[in-house]
């Protein structure tokens, strides 16, 4: 059972959070002009990198807010936690450039 940190609650069991997808996708500004295709490609294209990836979690059973955390892919242990709007605590060199 992986340990969360949650960075408004602290440390709480994996089964009160939800994984939410990648991290740091931006909407499209132009989202009403794209034609099908490119729509698709940005709901449903993602990264699935081996090694450090940036991810989307929620805490659902907890405060209920959703923050970004880095995780290996690999191992699926939890490298980091950041509120929503901050930088990743680790850089793309200390990942080994996965990101």
């Amino acid at each position: 059972m992986l340990l969360i940190d949650c960075p408004h609650c602290g440390p709480r069991n994996e089964s009160e959070f939800h994984y939410g997808d990648q991290a740091h996708i931006a909407r499209p500004e132009n989202s009403e002009s794209m034609s099908d295709q490119e729509w698709a490609e940005y709901v449903y294209l993602r990264e699935n990198p081996k090694g450090l990836f940036r991810e989307r979690w929620v805490h659902s059973a907890g405060c209920g807010r959703w923050f970004n955390a880095v995780r290996d892919t690999v191992s699926s242990r939890i490298v980091a936690t950041y509120k929503q709007g901050e930088e990743a605590p680790i850089s793309a060199e200390e990942e080994g450039g996965l990101l």
